[in-house]
């Protein structure tokens, strides 16, 4: 019975964590992220994956990019500006960014 209770909740965390990762992937979608960004291919930004190996040691990363979704940046990826995402809450942000960096 135990382990029939551990297998329900470890199959509930896995569909939620697809859920999750699907309403990430549309976010994405609806906030144009996908316009400059893909997840295994650089497009006019990089890729997710690549975004996600960068930063894969730094436990302060997810904080940097919540901000830098927001409010654009330039120079960790070359001269080429990530414009501020005005549209983009603190929450969807949160969101996008923990989706980018599980990619591998």
């Amino acid at each position: 019975m135990k382990n029939l209770i551990i297998a329900s909740a470890v199959a509930a965390l896995g569909f939620t964590a697809g859920a999750q990762a699907q309403d990430a992937a549309k976010l994405a979608q609806e906030k144009a992220c996908l316009s400059c960004h893909q997840i295994a291919t650089k497009v006019v930004g990089p890729s997710y994956k690549d975004i996600a190996a960068k930063y894969r040691s730094d436990k302060g990363a997810e904080a940097k990019l919540i901000k830098k979704v927001r409010e654009g940046g330039v120079g960790a990826w070359g001269q080429v500006p990530m414009p501020p995402n005005a549209t983009v809450s603190e929450k969807e942000a949160q969101i996008l960014v923990k989706w980018v960096l599980s990619q591998k």
